[in-house]
């Protein structure tokens, strides 16, 4: 009794043993934070940003285009790319089973049935022995553990967690990602339409112009020249809305494969860009380490890399394991379930490394050298994305005082056009000067088009660069 009372008190202490864990105790590292963005203190876009507007998760909408609606949700249902990442997913949480189950004791069974005969010329053997044949049935249950004394199993699942969650963000990411690339190719595609509408009537106009040309020439009011250069003008404009149409096309390809979809099996119809860039709140710089899926990734893989540390350390330590083993053995199937048949066996086996030249310390020091790589590229990290967003607001807020002047350029682009053109036909001027004007009138409105381009662009990126309306606190729990 005092023998089993001794083992059991030993058993117990080597179980409430296992709370110990060896290894650094993780805190997120600090990064340096400004209070506030630079470019959105600019006056001109501060007083723009409406204090209680904020990104939700289905950001597009804040674009108001109901195609563009439609488009977006089916990016995650059908994009081959995010089907691979949640793939991914799936097997780092894999991993956490895994890596949990070390917790608990393994059992297996070896069930055997057998039967042996010895020779009669074996070695040492007499004619006077008995050789009989021996049959031998066993069926038992065997039972091995580890101790986990000092955390490294507990250690590899905290590492499994913190590496699925990872993932998780990285998923997020790359979901952002797709999206924003959906919406920007989808407004590429729809300022290309403007621009074909644009370059279409105009060839309707330098039609129009081409045949007065014609007729005062041959009327003999006007030179050949007036001709020629009306009909260069006509089949420029023709050749600038075919280049349109390709690039148009090439977006609409690539839509439909961010949509999962042969391009054959994808039509866009054509709507000219018409929308106004939204006011998109940039909220505080503290706010965006919670709202950056790819901040996130690299934050959890940091805490992961502070457990392969503790991993690496407890290697210096002994393993302590447990195996037991329990079953029945008779020669007979008829009474091997009967009570004097029964078998056991208990015992426990400590291990321990006393030289490795070197090796428990280098995994260490790899370890170690690793998380320091992973908190530099977390401080890089959240630089880029502070970086991004101080673009992005730069960005919006010059192209929208471009927008303004470009508009005006436009305008007195097209004012002076119609009055080259009436002095052409009133025999004031000659047709050089309609050319100049047509062509200046032309690049201007194109221009202006393009500045609309680039301002719905902008504002793509900087909703992805703030995150897209996501928070860390959506990451899942393991």
């Amino acid at each position: 009794m005092r023998l089993r009372a001794a083992s059991t008190s030993s058993l117990s202490l080597l179980l409430a043993a296992t709370g110990c864990m060896v290894g650094p105790h993780y805190t997120r590292p600090s990064v340096v934070t400004p209070p506030a963005y630079k470019e959105a203190t600019d006056p001109a876009w501060a007083a723009a940003q409406p204090a209680d507007s904020t990104l939700r998760g289905d950001w597009w909408t804040i674009f108001g285009d109901a195609e563009l609606n439609a488009l977006e949700p089916q990016v995650t249902v059908t994009n081959q790319t995010l089907k691979a990442a949640e793939a991914q997913l799936r097997q780092a949480r894999a991993q956490i089973t895994v890596n949990h189950a070390a917790l608990a004791p393994t059992i297996g069974a070896s069930p055997y049935v057998g039967g042996l005969r010895d020779s009669n010329s074996r070695p040492y053997s007499t004619a006077t022995q008995p050789n009989n044949a021996k049959a031998d049935l066993q069926l038992p249950l065997d039972m091995s553990y580890e101790l986990d004394l000092w955390g490294r199993v507990r250690r590899t699942i905290s590492a499994a967690r913190e590496e699925a969650q990872a993932t998780a963000a990285d998923l997020q990411t790359a979901q952002l990602s797709l999206q924003s690339e959906l919406a920007i190719d989808y407004f590429e595609a729809r300022t290309a339409d403007a621009e074909e509408k644009l370059l279409n009537d105009t060839v309707k106009d330098y039609e129009e112009a081409f045949r007065i040309t014609t007729n005062r020439f041959e009327g003999g009011v006007s030179g050949e020249s007036d001709v020629d250069q009306a009909n260069t003008q006509l089949e420029t404009a023709r050749v600038q809305a075919r280049d349109v149409a390709i690039r148009r096309e090439q977006y609409e390809h690539a839509i439909a494969v961010l949509l999962g979809k042969p391009p054959a099996e994808f039509t866009l119809p054509p709507s000219p860009l018409a929308a106004q860039p939204p006011v998109i709140p940039t909220g505080l710089p503290a706010e965006l380490l919670q709202r950056r899926p790819d901040i996130a990734a690299a934050e959890r893989r940091m805490a992961e890399a502070s457990d392969r540390i503790g991993i690496a350390r407890a290697a210096y330590f002994p393993t302590i394991s447990l195996a037991g083993i329990g079953g029945f053995e008779s020669t007979s199937i008829a009474s091997i379930l009967g009570a004097s048949n029964y078998t056991w066996a208990l015992g426990t086996a400590a291990s321990q490394t006393l030289f490795d030249f070197g090796r428990r310390r280098g995994i260490t020091d790899q370890a170690i050298a690793n998380y320091d790589q992973l908190v530099a590229n977390y401080r890089q990290t959240t630089l880029t994305a502070f970086q991004q967003v101080e673009d992005n607001v730069s960005e919006l807020r010059v192209l929208q005082q471009e927008a303004q002047h470009q508009h005006q350029a436009t305008q007195a682009a097209q004012a002076a056009e119609q009055i080259f053109n009436n002095r052409y036909v009133g025999g004031i001027d000659n047709y050089l000067q309609v050319v100049t004007a047509q062509t200046t009138a032309l690049a201007n409105e194109r221009n202006e088009i393009d500045i609309m381009r680039r301002r719905m662009d902008a504002s793509v990126l900087l909703i992805k660069a703030l995150g897209g309306g996501w928070n860390v606190s959506a990451l899942p729990k393991y």
